[in-house]
């Protein structure tokens, strides 16, 4: 199988249960949500995306031929150190495109393997760590996993109808718009609250990584 990515980058995670911990990003093209054309963000499921995931034209991206060569470009980019390698297979949607041989050509190589999803694909990997981000408007096919990180707040979305799901942790983050302070202040007094919940915040924003 081959592999469309969009970028591939060394970064700190920015977000959620393993905020501050350096990861290789691997940013697949791609979702099944939104095209990533803004001429359809107003007809799309998710309408509120940051993230450019069309082409593969961002920082080391490509095509890439199998498992064995998008791993090999993954590590290169991590470099020498063999300890800790931690990997991100985001997008778009990196279900669409993420498999078994992948993943098990990155455990291979030593790498601690994540995936951020929006939980509509049933995931059948083994995957080390597992992130679900529901939108409005979905139904889950993922319903456990490690961490459930809900972007809030969204139209139509009570943060309470997940807290029966299997997942280790239940964080709120706040969406990312021209009405941020107000998120922030929704999200602040809802874990406030809902002291199951806790805050999520896109650090490498506030300190302007990628």
């Amino acid at each position: 199988m081959s592999y469309s990515v969009k970028e591939i980058f060394l970064t700190l995670q920015g977000e959620g249960a393993n905020s501050g911990r350096p990861a290789v990003f691997c940013r697949f093209s791609g979702c099944n949500l939104w095209s990533g054309r803004e001429e359809d963000r107003s007809s799309a499921i998710c309408q509120f995306c940051d993230t450019s995931f069309v082409g593969m034209d961002g920082q080391n991206g490509g095509r890439f031929s199998g498992a064995a060569d998008l791993v090999a470009k993954i590590a290169s980019i991590w470099g020498d150190g063999a300890e800790d390698r931690f990997v991100v297979l985001t997008g778009g949607e990196p279900m669409l495109q993420a498999d078994d041989s992948l993943v098990q050509e990155l455990k291979r190589n030593g790498f601690t393997v994540a995936i951020e999803t929006n939980g509509t694909i049933p995931i059948d990997v083994d995957f080390d760590w597992v992130c679900v981000s529901p939108k409005a408007g979905t139904k889950l096919a993922v319903t456990r996993g490690n961490e459930l990180k809900l972007v809030y707040p969204q139209f139509n979305i009570d943060p309470s109808a997940y807290l029966h799901l299997d997942f280790q942790s239940f964080y709120l983050q706040p969406m990312d718009s021209e009405h941020i302070q107000e998120a922030i202040k929704a999200v602040v007094n809802y874990c406030l609250e809902n002291p199951k919940w806790r805050l999520s915040f896109q650090m490498h924003k506030a300190i302007g990584i990628d």
